[in-house]
């Protein structure tokens, strides 16, 4: 395959602080430091940037789809004052005691449709998670490189 290369990142533990609990209220988001400089970089250097995250808390009842909406829309808000750009944000809704999903990682589909509707070659992209899960699964299963840094770094590819 032949395109565009891209900087998948987790959310929770990488994007925003990790609460050790379900994260949608706007009250309990914190981006933690360098991720807008990261991003920056990682755009400058020709990536695009896309979001995948699993938000099994909307399975549970816990929250709604509308809830993750406001939420990304603070997180895009409060990068693009920073000068920060994402290019797409995908999420998994379910949680895996009402069934199993394709969507929901470490399931690839999520990074299927990335790749499929904005021409990401998966050979010249990463995959970052604060968790291997993240990104042995879903990254290397389909040739996209995995790491579990969660800090500011952008590799050059």
């Amino acid at each position: 395959m032949s395109g565009v290369p891209a900087l998948f990142l987790d959310r929770d533990g990488v994007i925003n602080r990790e609460r050790g609990e379900h994260t949608w209220r706007e009250a309990d988001f914190e981006v933690l430091p360098d991720v807008a400089e990261a991003i920056r970089r990682a755009r400058s250097a020709g990536l695009l940037v896309v979001v995948i995250t699993n938000q099994s808390g909307i399975g549970l009842g816990l929250y709604t789809h509308d809830h993750v909406a406001r939420l990304h829309a603070l997180l895009r808000g409060t990068l693009g004052h920073q000068g920060a750009e994402l290019t797409a944000i995908y999420y998994c809704p379910h949680h895996p005691s009402r069934g199993k999903c394709l969507c929901r990682k470490p399931g690839g589909l999520l990074l299927e449709r990335a790749m499929a509707r904005y021409g990401i070659d998966p050979a010249r992209s990463v995959m970052v998670g604060d968790r291997e899960r993240d990104v042995v699964g879903e990254a290397r299963s389909l040739g996209a490189d995995g790491t579990g840094r969660s800090t500011g770094e952008v590799r050059q590819h």
